[in-house]
């Protein structure tokens, strides 16, 4: 009995002279999994929605099963299976402490008639966005993660007509997390869906994430026979929405509703959390709490060991 608690005590010894070491020796380790990846450029073809996808410059591609990943066991989001890949830009990758992404997904549910376009009140429906943020938390709650606030617009929906692209910021404070996220949506509509383009950041990061929109808005494009203009009212069908409704997402509930939330350098503290709240366990019986240790944690504590041996 005395040599599991001697482990843990050591483990947990082991993991705070790690934070108390040079940046260095963790700078190591993230660079050793963002390594791992295996970023694309040039032309690629989506698997979704008959479209293809021009990486632009000073930008790499993660594909889908990468990016999700990167979204749900690095920062911290539910799973989203529909996501088809990432735009990364050069020079962050994706365990950097400003890092952040494209995330691009396919809905293919029918035409999206912009006739509404010009006529929406974006102050109002702001108002019922907010509301209806209020009420899917509940359901965040029950599935484990952390309740979103909807601040309010980081950029006012905009539509180019003459693209039929659909472009919006949200900024959006997760838990009681201080930092806040930005969300800049893209909606690049077609014959009979859209595909839906996120920017996952920080609010701090808006200057430059607008400043990459127009190259993202012209580097997905449908292919030809599927473009909107290329709508046909006797076979095709129309969506239960139009823009207005994309922009409320009463629809597309999940879409874009991504955070940076656990950034690698908190992992290390749930670990020493997780080392205390086992003792206390084995110290006093409480058969009640479950104890969990990130993969990424596991991997690294195995390594340091290794070395020292």
């Amino acid at each position: 009995m005395k040599k599991p608690l001697l482990f843990l005590l050591l483990w947990t010894i082991s993991i705070t002279k790690m934070i108390a070491q040079e940046p260095d020796t963790l700078k190591a380790y993230y660079d050793k999994i963002e390594k791992s990846f295996n970023y694309e450029t040039g032309k690629i073809t989506l698997t979704e929605g008959n479209g293809t996808l021009n990486v632009p410059k000073g930008f790499k591609f993660l594909n889908g099963e990468q990016t999700q990943n990167v979204l749900s066991n690095l920062w911290g989001n539910p799973e989203d299976k529909s996501i088809l890949g990432s735009l990364v830009p050069d020079g962050k990758g994706v365990t950097h402490g400003d890092s952040w992404m494209f995330v691009i997904s396919y809905q293919g549910d029918g035409y999206v008639k912009d006739d509404d376009a010009g006529d929406i009140d974006y102050t109002d429906l702001l108002k019922t966005m907010k509301e209806d943020v209020a009420t899917e938390n509940e359901e965040r709650k029950k599935a484990g993660y952390p309740e979103v606030q909807l601040i309010g617009w980081a950029s006012t929906p905009f539509y180019d007509n003459n693209l039929k692209v659909l472009h919006w910021a949200k900024e959006l404070q997760f838990g009681q997390d201080k930092e806040h996220t930005l969300n800049y949506d893209l909606r690049v509509l077609g014959r009979k869906g859209m595909y839906n383009i996120s920017a996952v950041a920080g609010v701090n990061q808006l200057a430059e994430v607008k400043a990459s929109i127009p190259e993202i808005i012209k580097s997905v494009a449908f292919d030809q026979g599927n473009k909107y203009l290329d709508f046909d009212a006797d076979t095709d069908t129309v969506a239960a929405w139009t823009i207005g409704g994309l922009v409320a997402g009463k629809v597309l509930a999940k879409v874009g509703f991504f955070a940076i939330l656990a950034k690698f350098g908190k992992f290390i503290v749930i670990g020493i959390i997780a080392a205390f709240a086992a003792i206390k366990k084995f110290l006093f019986g409480n058969k009640d709490q479950i104890v969990t240790k990130p993969a990424e944690e596991t991997a690294l504590l195995e390594e340091n060991n290794s070395t020292e041996e």
